[in-house]
């Protein structure tokens, strides 16, 4: 509350207040806020006895509320533009910019707010301008599913390439239905016919070969087939009946948030239903303020705004996060205390992971019947591995779940990669690749199961056993110590002692151990003796010299460096 508030609760005059504030080391003026403790000591100072108010119920209402159809009305769909780099996706989107600008706008867009809304016919369209599957996934990731329409660009000239493939399956985790703009169809090179004939091979099938996927041929740089493409876009959102109450508290979700240096925190706010209004007091994530002011996406301001309507809004005292869903409450205690329990939630989140399906568990979440479907992310060296570990992979799925690839593709696995799988509950499995360093720690974070593997018969028998409760646990090695060999004895005939100097953890005899030189592995085997002088050793720690004797190896050299290390079971 502000020092206003708790004076008049108080019944006492602010300079008291602002006094007993001083008092305690705290500057504030009349209508600076204080927090629930500092309020506590200025009122306990001034003879009052304190005692803290409940906290409004919110978690009763974030139950889904049933509308009542009766006030449900039609709202504009919702479009993401997706596809391969260099495409068009940014020139068709310029497209429909320009034609929807009426020609008295002469300055057209003043501002950039990441969605603005086309018109056609008297029908609006929401576009969301996110750079690409990638947004849109991390923003479903987060839990923002705002997307109804998601709209392939595919050049002409140069087909399907693997960040449309990479889309198309993104697309699909999301359940959205596709529409399919060929752009630069007005290139001498451009094939049309060849983009759908290669769109078949991923499960797309347009509507002319028997499909059910809306293909649009168009030409952003002359402009030519964007109203035809606008209209199918309306068409699939006619099917999908589109309806939000506009008669009730806005609830909506963050696309874009910055910090502007002469507005201060602004957030681009997607409604998605209710109606939004000036005076509002909103609990965006673990933020909570009142909405000040409102712009569209021209940049003017407004006093509401419908569902899916984009807007900027001012009046935020922090920055939120893209995606943080945003929800207007009665009165000002109820916002902070809804962002009051997100930000517990969020620290909940940090402290302990975010529980992912993984292999391990897999049996367990099937005989509980959490799981209906196992989704799979497949990535391996070359694209011919992909089809035969596929087909045997989709041949696994029993009564209880099915086997789905929601992504296939060759090369390293990536961030995107990772992205999908969280957003999507999937294990990502890798065949003859490596982690790109990004995405391992992305996967670390979101709590994402990688696998990798470099015999195919080890990918099928390891999700067989998953989905019949007979996976062996996985090890992982625990490195138990480092030394550096100085100098070598040479005992008996041929075999040898390495002189070594433990620099770190300690050296056990009998444990696993291998040899380095130049950063390479050159033997795998055990410590076979362990000296100390002439006595034998069980263990030797860091700091100290000891002789060390490899099983089945005499060939070390000054400068190798042994380790030694256990192998422990992994924690799923």
């Amino acid at each position: 509350m502000t020092v206003k508030d708790l004076a008049d609760l108080l019944r006492v005059a602010p300079a008291q207040v602002i006094k007993a504030l001083l008092t305690n080391g705290v500057m504030a003026t009349i209508n600076q806020t204080i927090d629930y403790e500092t309020a506590a000591i200025v009122a306990s100072d001034l003879d009052f006895q304190v005692k803290e108010a409940p906290a409004p119920a919110v978690a009763a209402e974030e139950a889904p509320e049933l509308e009542d159809p009766s006030l449900l009305v039609h709202r504009p769909p919702i479009v993401t533009i997706m596809g391969h780099v260099d495409h068009g996706k940014t020139s068709l989107l310029d497209a429909i910019r320009e034609t929807n600008v009426t020609a008295k706008e002469a300055g057209g867009i003043t501002q950039h707010i990441g969605a603005y809304q086309a018109e056609i016919r008297n029908q609006r369209i929401t576009f969301l301008d996110t750079p690409g599957h990638e947004a849109f996934t991390a923003m479903r990731a987060r839990g923002a599913q705002v997307t109804d329409v998601a709209v392939l660009v595919v050049a002409a000239d140069d087909g399907v390439q693997p960040q449309t493939i990479e889309a198309i399956d993104h697309a699909k985790a999301a359940k959205v239905p596709i529409i399919v703009a060929i752009n630069k169809v007005d290139k001498p090179d451009a094939h049309p016919d060849r983009v759908k004939q290669q769109l078949t091979e991923h499960n797309l099938v347009v509507e002319e070969y028997g499909g059910d996927v809306v293909a649009v041929e168009v030409s952003a740089k002359q402009k030519k087939g964007i109203e035809h493409l606008l209209e199918m876009i309306l068409l699939v959102a006619e099917i999908q009946d589109l309806r939000a109450n506009p008669n009730r508290p806005a609830v909506g979700a963050i696309i874009e948030a910055k910090l502007d240096k002469t507005r201060g925190p602004v957030g681009t706010v997607l409604v998605q239903n209710g109606t939004l209004k000036v005076g509002d007091f909103v609990a965006v994530g673990s933020v909570a303020g009142r909405v000040r002011a409102m712009f569209n996406d021209r940049g003017k301001p407004v006093r509401r705004a419908d569902p899916s309507t984009p807007v900027e809004i001012l009046g935020l005292p922090d920055v939120p996060r893209a995606g943080d869903p945003l929800r207007v409450t009665p009165d000002e205690r109820t916002a902070r205390a809804r962002a009051l329990e997100a930000q517990r939630e969020q620290h909940q989140e940090v402290a302990t992971p975010t529980a992912s399906t993984s292999l391990e568990d897999i049996y367990a979440q099937i005989q509980a019947g959490s799981v209906k479907d196992l989704n799979l992310i497949l990535k391996t060296d070359v694209q011919g591995s992909i089809d035969p570990i596929r087909s045997s992979l989709e041949r696994l799925s029993v009564e209880e779940v099915k086997v789905r690839i929601l992504h296939e593709g060759a090369g390293n696995i990536t961030e995107s990669d990772v992205l999908l799988a969280q957003a999507s509950q999937a294990i990502i499995l890798g065949f003859n690749v490596r982690v790109e360093p990004g995405a391992r720690r992305a996967a670390d974070t979101a709590n994402v199961d990688i696998r990798l593997y470099s015999i195919i018969y080890n990918v099928i028998e390891d999700v067989q056993k998953a989905l019949t409760g007979m996976l062996e646990p996985v090890y992982v090695e625990v490195l138990e110590g480092r030394a550096e060999v100085r100098q070598v004895f040479k005992v008996g005939k041929g075999d040898q002692i390495a002189g070594c100097m433990v620099v770190e953890g300690k050296m056990s005899r009998g444990t696993p151990a291998r040899l380095l030189r130049r950063g390479q592995v050159v033997h795998s085997s055990q410590i076979a003796s362990l000296k100390r002088f002439k006595d034998d050793a069980r263990e030797v720690a860091a700091g100290f010299e000891c002789g060390v004797g490899l099983d089945g190896f005499s060939d070390v050299q000054v400068g190798d460096i042994i380790e030694s290390y256990r192998r422990e079971k992994a924690t799923p």
